[in-house]
């Protein structure tokens, strides 16, 4: 078996770590189902950890740098939660798009260069603040497209599970 298969199988003797830092809760059932089913369909693939951090309440009618302090909270606990040795990928609009198999190639590339722990990191309703970027490897867009950050934990997690099942040749169970 190669490195490459050992790391998507997550049968590495260190094992593959996925974290997905997120601000705020997700609130309604569905997310949290949703992301809890493919959460668990991960686990034979990976060690998956989903931090959250507390997010800040926006007044209404908050001024730019009321939101620029937000995000810079926001910031402080996102960036207690990376760990060195990481690879840190944040979620931005203007990120690098793939396909759906490319982001598996991509995995795969970080895998056989190495890396054993992945982090990607879903900012707030503001986005995310520049402290945040600096300390990214990476910036990732699904779409051109704003999401709920809420939704986005499903998408994020419904991809990295598709990218194993097309890494290992597996079935993509629906």
């Amino acid at each position: 078996m190669t490195r490459y298969m050992r790391w998507c199988s997550g049968r590495m003797s260190n094992g593959v770590r996925i974290t997905i830092v997120c601000v705020g809760k997700v609130k309604e059932g569905f997310y949290r189902e949703a992301v809890a089913e493919y959460a668990k369909r991960l686990s034979r693939y990976c060690k998956l950890e989903i931090v959250e951090v507390t997010d800040e309440k926006t007044p209404e009618g908050a001024s730019a740098a009321v939101m620029e302090q937000i995000k810079e909270k926001e910031a402080g606990r996102i960036l207690e939660k990376i760990r060195n040795g990481a690879f840190v990928c944040t979620l931005e609009i203007g990120g690098k798009k793939f396909s759906s198999e490319e982001f598996a190639g991509w995995m795969g590339k970080l895998a056989v260069n190495g890396t054993s722990h992945l982090i990607f990191v879903i900012g707030g309703s503001l986005g995310l603040h520049e402290t945040v970027r600096k300390k990214s490897d990476m910036a990732l867009s699904f779409s051109d497209m704003t999401f709920p950050h809420q939704l986005m934990r499903v998408i994020l997690t419904e991809q990295i599970y598709r990218a194993f099942c097309i890494m290992n040749g597996t079935p993509y169970h629906k």
